[in-house]
């Protein structure tokens, strides 16, 4: 059913509804059913409030965290040392 047409719905068609409810399940039944229906509607908007406020939560948090510090660059590589060529000097060529 939708919203529509639930607007249209009058206090006659309520009252039928009613009384073939009450034929139904009876005048005992009728208390705990409307026991159990306040009971699940009560639940649900607790969990409803409980998932909007943790939504609410984490976006504030996010909104006020501080931002990552940016890492320091690395440091270049000192060049490595050119190979010493120690056997010409020292050894007379033939």
């Amino acid at each position: 059913m939708n919203a529509q047409m639930l607007a249209m719905l009058g206090w006659p068609e309520m009252i039928a509804i009613l009384v073939v409810i009450l034929i139904f399940f009876g005048a005992k039944k009728l208390p705990e059913l409307a026991k159990g229906l306040g009971q699940g509607i009560k639940e649900f908007k607790k969990a409803s409030s409980d998932m909007q406020n943790d939504l609410h939560r984490s976006v504030s948090e996010d909104q006020y965290a501080a931002p990552p510090k940016p890492e320091p660059a690395p440091k270049p590589a000192a060049p490595a040392p050119a190979p010493q060529d120690t056997q010409s000097s020292a050894a007379p060529k033939a």
